[in-house]
């Protein structure tokens, strides 16, 4: 569950970064920026919706 966790911050920091390069007029960041928001965001939430939530054990 960690790895998905480390690729919502990725997603979470892509989405700033993309909003940063399209107020600065920056379409070669936007593209890049767009295209990490798309992997890792797609990445994350397929995982969650593969492998759920972890069950806290007590």
């Amino acid at each position: 569950m960690g790895l998905v966790i480390i690729f919502l911050l990725v997603a979470l920091l892509a989405i700033f970064g993309l909003v940063r390069s399209i107020k600065d007029k920056n379409l070669l960041g936007a593209f890049f920026a767009f295209g990490s928001l798309a992997v890792f965001g797609w990445f994350a939430i397929m995982t969650i919706i593969y492998n759920g939530f972890p069950v806290v054990a007590h």
